[in-house]
């Protein structure tokens, strides 16, 4: 009866939290995947920035958004596929949909471009999903970052990527990089780095002369698609 009575206190709670119409405002912004920053979910909210903090503190309490600390930015997003499939629950339940996320980046931009030394862009995020979907990719007790199952050592020695030097680096070796255009993951550390590094010198992709943008050859797309899967 206790443990009925806890669960009972503890469903309660998450529910307020919910409940509150701007914290599930900036909850239902976060549903499609993009991570934000908190002046954005105010805007969303329509509350001031304090208020913003006020109940993206609270909305982390209750372990339903988490925050990746990047540079000078600080990203929030969903805590897990649970937080979103009871918030998908809820909305069937109010015939309510979400609206879709869009860049405003430049599309030159936003397809490829290097990110401080690794692929960014919806092709350094394609890459990232596809390393997780094959189980290439494994989380650490921290889960941004993350490490090569022996699979991903494998596919990716057969590039010449050597993993175990890669790790003697004085360096992260491989960590979520939230993707400033597409608001989701893109692999950064020295595993991005090799990878870029990797695609360069295979003539896989081409850096631009004054931008970050990186052109896409043939060679490039047919190898993305044929090793990883990814259309680029």
């Amino acid at each position: 009866m206790i443990a009925e009575h806890h669960a009972d206190l503890a469903v309660s709670k998450i529910a307020a939290a919910i409940g509150e119409p701007a914290r599930a405002r900036m909850l239902y912004c976060l549903l499609d995947g993009h991570a934000r920053t908190s002046t954005e979910l105010g805007i969303v909210a329509e509350v001031s920035a304090s208020t913003a903090s006020a109940h993206l503190a609270r909305l982390k309490e209750e372990r339903l958004v988490n925050v990746v600390a990047q540079g000078k930015h600080r990203y929030y997003r969903l805590d897990g596929e649970n937080v979103s499939a009871a918030l998908e629950a809820l909305m069937v339940v109010a015939g309510r949909t979400t609206a879709s996320f869009i860049p405003t980046t430049p599309s030159r931009l936003r397809h490829a471009r290097a990110c401080y030394d690794h692929v960014a862009g919806s092709l350094g995020v394609s890459l990232h999903d596809r390393f997780n979907e094959l189980r290439w990719l494994v989380r650490g007790s921290d889960s941004t970052v993350y490490d090569l199952t022996p699979a991903g050592t494998n596919a990716l020695a057969t590039l010449g990527i050597d993993a175990a030097a890669l790790r003697s680096l004085r360096r992260r070796f491989a960590y979520a990089c939230i993707d400033w255009s597409e608001r989701r993951p893109h692999i950064g550390g020295a595993l991005g780095a090799a990878l870029l590094s990797c695609a360069l010198k295979r003539n896989w992709l081409i850096k631009d002369l004054d931008s970050r943008a990186l052109r896409v050859t043939r060679a490039g797309q047919r190898e993305f698609h044929r090793r990883f899967g990814v259309s680029a």
